[in-house]
């Protein structure tokens, strides 16, 4: 069956965002008086959490399990965290990773659809595409699914589900590009072909299950079969230090 779409994750897929993201939530929590610091450690814990806001509430309980937040307040501070993550975007420090905007243009001339399917929301993703495209996300891809607009965020399927319906297409027909092992298991529980890339947080995560495992995006073959252009299309497992496996 001939590839119908492309299904982009954002944060860690498209750019390396996460530090950014890490360095938006301290300098938030810092203007708000709070004396939390998310070195980078902890954050790649955090990053197990899947959305910014739920991310606050997991550390809250795992710091300060007597601390009572409530979710209008974790709210307030997550939108002072994504204008402050705005900011940092714009400033042009992260650019895209590695083949991601050869593979879209590509896309784009064999009349590929493209797609984001994200837990990030949508101001995050105009930030990155803004900065990295000139334009905003909607003008960068066919179809946005993202935040909030999923009832429960990966590793479940429901922002793939979104993005396929708006696409109008089915699974088979399409592929996901993920960087995290919640990422992979929501495409794949909606029924896609997964290419993994990871990223610098996710690089030592156990993905098994992935059609393919590459460094990046320049290793991508989109050819009629959409298999990977070498030897690193092997479904295999990171190492624990994060190395991709050898051989052939």
């Amino acid at each position: 069956m001939k590839t119908a779409a492309f299904i982009f994750d954002v944060d860690g897929t498209l750019a390396e965002t996460e530090e950014a993201h890490r360095q938006a939530f301290n300098s938030t929590f810092a203007a708000a008086g709070l004396d939390w610091h998310w070195d980078a450690p902890l954050y790649g814990e955090l990053l197990k959490v899947t959305g910014g806001k739920e991310r606050i509430r997991a550390f809250l309980e795992r710091a300060y399990p007597g601390v009572v937040m409530s979710d209008e307040s974790i709210a307030s501070l997550h939108r002072q965290k994504t204008k402050a993550y705005g900011d940092i975007i714009v400033g042009g420090g992260v650019p895209l990773r590695p083949g991601v905007r050869e593979l879209i243009q590509f896309a784009k001339l064999q009349g590929i659809k493209t797609a984001v399917a994200t837990t990030t929301n949508l101001p995050n993703v105009d930030a990155l595409c803004i900065a990295c495209w000139g334009e905003p996300a909607g003008a960068v891809f066919d179809v946005i699914a993202a935040g909030d607009e999923a009832p429960r965020k990966k590793p479940a399927p429901d922002i793939y589900t979104i993005a396929l319906d708006r696409l109008g297409l089915g699974p088979d027909c399409c592929v996901a590009f993920e960087d995290s092992r919640n990422g992979l298991l929501a495409a794949k529980a909606a029924g896609l072909r997964v290419v993994i890339t990871p990223s610098q947080y996710s690089k030592g995560e156990d993905f098994a299950e992935a059609d393919a495992l590459l460094t990046d995006l320049s290793e991508f073959n989109a050819d009629g079969r959409l298999l990977p252009s070498n030897a690193a299309k092997r479904r295999m497992t990171a190492s624990k230090d994060g190395a991709l496996p050898t051989g052939t």
